[in-house]
């Protein structure tokens, strides 16, 4: 889906919180279909790329926890 993604982790090494934050923006851009959303929608957008970002930290620090 996303293929311009990178990938946030090299064996336990995670990338930093702003790559993974670019990451989520990249997946909501992509699902919502909008590169820059209106003002009636910023809210919605903006929560939901801190949401996939928090939601992808928590992954990433688990599979690192797990792999030390």
């Amino acid at each position: 889906m996303c293929r311009s993604i990178k990938r946030l982790r090299d064996g336990i090494e995670i990338a930093p919180t702003e790559e993974i934050r670019e990451a989520a923006l990249q997946y909501v851009r992509k699902v919502s279909g909008f590169r820059e959303p209106s003002a009636r929608h910023r809210e919605a957008f903006d929560r939901a790329v801190d949401e996939v970002a928090a939601a992808s930290s928590e992954l990433l620090d688990a599979v690192a926890r797990e792999m030390a």
